[in-house]
């Protein structure tokens, strides 16, 4: 009796792309001279609001990029985005030395980051933003410091949630002014 084909366990339901941020030459010094070795960092993410990235460390760089990507499909978190193009709202991220700031935009604007803030947005899945680097350049700091701006990330939904309210009452609010629906503005 023949058995019927079994499913591929390496499917995954969606595509998870990953990229390459940095690699480095690291050298450790022994007695008869130095041993190499590499260093790799890497983003990946399904394009469709979840992201994470990874270390990985080994002595040679197939290896340590294998080792990196593993490590970022498990730490990978989940960002809500707004019509999934952008953000919803503008975020502030640091670590160490590195600081970041990202600001929602508006349709055809694109993704404006630069280095590894850009990696990160782009297998994230987001199209438009507006994104700045400061302080630190170092790649490691500056993906961390995006993924603490990500985290920040929340969206109507779960606002209203934590409120009691309806989406309709936080969304109100948010286009063109500060004031509620129902409320007239004198003046």
């Amino acid at each position: 009796m023949a058995r019927p084909p079994r499913k591929q366990q390496d499917e995954q339901p969606s595509e998870i792309v990953d990229k390459l941020v940095a690699i480095n030459r690291v050298a450790k010094v022994v007695k008869g001279g130095k041993n190499f070795g590499f260093a790799a960092l890497v983003v990946v993410g399904d394009q469709k609001g979840r992201a994470g990235f990874g270390h990985g460390k080994a002595r040679e760089v197939p290896e340590a990029i294998r080792k990196a990507t593993e490590e970022a499909k498990k730490k990978m978190i989940r960002v809500p985005l707004r019509e999934g193009r952008t953000l919803h709202h503008d975020g502030r991220g640091r670590w160490g030395a590195g600081k970041v700031v990202v600001r929602s935009a508006p349709p055809g604007t694109g993704l404006i980051a630069g280095g590894p803030m850009r990696a990160v947005l782009e297998v994230l899945g987001i199209q438009d933003v507006v994104a700045k680097s400061l302080g630190s350049s170092n790649p490691y700091n500056m993906v961390r410091a995006t993924f603490d701006a990500l985290a920040e990330q929340v969206s109507p939904r779960q606002v209203a949630n934590k409120r009691n309210l309806k989406v309709a009452d936080i969304i109100g609010r948010r286009r063109d002014g500060a004031s509620a629906p129902g409320e007239t503005v004198e003046g």
